[in-house]
Formats: structure tokens, sequence, C-alpha cells
């Protein structure tokens, strides 16, 4: 069996980054009081257990008082949960992604000039949670092209995504509302990554016999990973780790494939391609079946 990975598996730039800091402030946090994350830091459960052993701990709610220090996740929050965090006594790091900052942005400058914005992605996201408390007042969060067209025509939309979304969904929901409101004005704000690693999946999906790809249940980017490449009709598996791997079926394919979310870490990576190695070199040197004895 060959494997072939994914020349982008594993951890983007502002995973990477929110990670860092993280490690960062739980090694000082001794001299500096507790450390937290405003929710989870990232979607994948590997990297939360370890940065949990290590002494990061995780705030659901914004509380009346606290000391230490909280950083905001990788998924950004609303002005006024950064506001009350402030309030309560923490000190506030902002571990936002740079791409996910950039929609906030433009959406505040929506917000500034007092135009209505619409935001393509998925309303019970952190990310997308976030971005509505940058957006207008009145900004709609959609997810599909029927929902697109149920907004009425509004003079000076800007239209912005989620940043791991599918370039394929944000386009054919764009085309709908630039239709009914012309001088709709849209901004590409899906991540490059994101975009750079569906295309790698689609593409390695229509090679392999299967592909596999690993990161957190919770991860939008990895679902969407596993659904871009299942779309090629090819065989294909989202694994949170080795144990999930079906690896007596796996192991008689030539190829496989393996990708793997923007929060999933090299480590887990490499644990995935290991266990495949075995399962297929156990097969190779099990005995296959004997010769029957000739009669008479």
């Amino acid at each position: 069996m060959k494997i072939v990975l994914a020349q982008t598996a594993g951890f983007c730039m502002g995973v990477r980054r929110a990670v860092d800091m993280a490690l960062s402030l739980v090694r000082k946090a001794q001299k500096d009081g507790p450390v937290y994350t405003f929710g989870p830091l990232i979607h994948n459960p590997q990297v939360l257990d370890r940065l949990a052993s290590q002494g990061l701990k995780v705030l659901s709610s914004v509380p009346d008082r606290a000391e230490g220090t909280v950083l905001i996740r990788a998924h950004g929050v609303a002005p006024r949960v950064r506001e009350g965090l402030a309030a309560a006594g923490l000190s506030v790091m902002d571990a936002t992604c740079p791409r996910v900052a950039a929609v906030q942005e433009v959406l505040s400058r929506l917000k500034a000039e007092g135009r209505p914005a619409v935001i393509f992605g998925d309303p019970d996201h952190p990310e997308v949670q976030g971005l509505v408390g940058h957006a207008p007042e009145q900004a709609m969060v959609i997810r599909t092209p029927d929902e697109a067209r149920k907004i009425p025509p509004q003079k000076g939309m800007g239209i912005v995504s989620q940043t791991t979304q599918d370039k394929a969904a944000y386009a054919a929901v764009c085309r709908v509302l630039t239709s009914r409101s012309p001088g709709a004005e849209v901004f590409f704000t899906i991540c490059g990554a994101t975009e750079k690693r569906q295309n790698e999946a689609r593409d390695l999906a229509r090679t392999v016999d299967a592909i596999v790809v690993v990161g957190g249940r919770d991860s939008a980017n990895t679902r969407r990973l596993h659904g871009v490449a299942s779309q090629t009709g090819a065989l294909c598996f989202h694994v949170e780790d080795p144990r999930e791997l079906d690896l007596p079926l796996l192991a008689s394919l030539d190829r496989v494939g393996i990708t793997a979310g923007a929060s999933t870490p090299r480590w887990v990576i490499r644990e995935v391609c290991r266990e495949l190695e075995h399962a297929a070199a156990a097969r190779k040197a099990a005995p296959g079946p004997r010769p029957l004895k000739a009669l008479g």
C-alpha cells in the first residue's frame, strides 16, 4: 500500500499562532496567574487535552470577577465579549486568526458606513457568532442560495463569508444576492489555505482508492474537507485519531490518501500514517492460503 499525504495537511498559520501563544502563556502562569481561553482554543481534542494537562483552563461564559489572563481563541469573539472579559478583571490576549480579524474589520466598516451585511456561514459556529458581533444590527447569516432568495433587495449590501467555507458554495450564494441587489459588494473572505486544502483533497481523492481525513469532529473545516472529498465519489473516512481507522479495509488497498484539517497537529497525522503502514506490513507478511494437496 502506498500512502499519499496532502501537502498542506495539518496546522494552518492561524491555529499554529494560537497554540504557540497559549503555550507561551501557560509557561508563565505561575508568575502571572491562571490562564484561560474563552471557549475551546481550537477544534481538536488531542491538542486541547495536552494544553489542559499543562494548566490551560476554559471559560464557557464571561465571569463577574476573575483574575489571570484570558486568550481570545482563533475563531475570535464579539466586541461585547472582549469588553466583558476585561471588565471582569482579566488581562485579555488576542489569538484571533488574522484571516478572521480581516473579516471582522470589513463588517465593522460596513457598520460604520451604515450599510447592510450578509454573512455566509454556519450561524452556530463560534467564528460566525463573533462576526455577527462586529456586523451591522440587521446583518443576516445564511447557508444556502434558497435562504439568499428570501433576503429583500438592499442598497449598498456587503457580503462576506466564514473563512472556512467552500468557494463554490459561496459563489452560488453571491450570484443570487448580487442579482437581487445590483451594486452589492462581495468580499472574498475564504482563507486561501482553506481553499488550497479543499482543492488538494478533491484532486487527491480522484487519484487514490480511499482518502482519510484526520481531524476533530467539531472542526468545521475538517468536516468540509471530508465533504469535498466525498463529492468526488471516492471512498472517504473522517477519523479523529488512529483508533478509528478501518485497518483491515484500508490495508487491502493499493493507494490511500491522507489529508487533515487546519487544527490537526502533525503528530496525530504521523500516528495515522504509522498505523496504516503497520497494518499494510502485517498484511503483506501474513501467510497466504495453503495449496490443496494433490488427490490420490
